[in-house]
């Protein structure tokens, strides 16, 4: 029975790395098709984001079996607890390419960055990629101290997405108020896809050591 069990912790465990695949092909194609002006990568993005939302509705009903059949405690509560969290962050990063590829859509034929910002773009894109990949590695392994490195890429993503608002700010910028719009909104959904991709390495940490970082080192969570 236990057995059983524990296959079930480890399926959940597999369904949630899996999202995080997805959505790191998610934001690789939506990046690509925003830089590109790739209708057909934006549209994939967006059929393809139900396949996400189906996952984390699996991944969310298998933990609420979990809990109400076998009433895990101790390490085994904590891996569930995060898995429902960690689901919901993962399903918002596939939301977050998603807005990518629509506001790719929408500009298409036209390409919605202008030429100055493109290369911020790309790299914030592959930062994310990374992100996604080392997320679903830490979900498998539940390495604390690769989920804790995780942090120094989104710092990087940070400092690029601070760093577009001196750009559409310069008295040089030629490029008009949709132009800087769109720059704005695409930095903060980049912006937010890296926090949530922490916020997963996080629940991980949870899971290994029964703390959440970024509270008192005393206080369980």
């Amino acid at each position: 029975m236990r057995e059983a069990y524990h296959v079930e912790l480890k399926q959940l465990a597999d369904r949630l790395a899996e999202m995080s695949v997805q959505v790191a092909t998610a934001m690789e194609r939506a990046t690509e098709a925003l830089l590109e002006a790739n209708l057909a990568l934006a549209e994939q993005v967006i059929s393809d984001d139900a396949k996400i939302d189906d996952l984390r509705a699996e991944c969310e009903e298998q933990a609420y079996a979990l809990l109400a059949l076998q009433a895990p405690v101790a390490t085994d509560l904590r891996t569930v607890l995060a898995a429902i969290h960690a689901a919901e962050s993962v399903e918002r990063m596939g939301d977050l390419a998603l807005h990518v590829a629509k506001t790719a859509r929408r500009r298409h034929p036209e390409c919605a960055l202008p030429e100055p910002v493109r290369p911020y773009f790309a790299e914030m894109g592959e930062l994310g990629v990374k992100l996604a990949l080392r997320t679903q590695e830490i979900i498998k392994s539940q390495d604390v101290e690769a989920a804790r490195a995780l942090e120094a890429d989104d710092d990087h993503v940070d400092d690029i997405h601070r760093h577009l608002f001196s750009v559409i700010m310069d008295k040089d910028w030629a490029y008009g108020v949709a132009a800087a719009v769109d720059v704005t909104l695409l930095g903060r959904f980049y912006e937010r896809y890296a926090d949530h991709a922490v916020s997963v390495a996080k629940r991980m940490i949870f899971v290994a050591t029964g703390k959440m970082p970024g509270y008192g080192a005393d206080e369980d969570v």
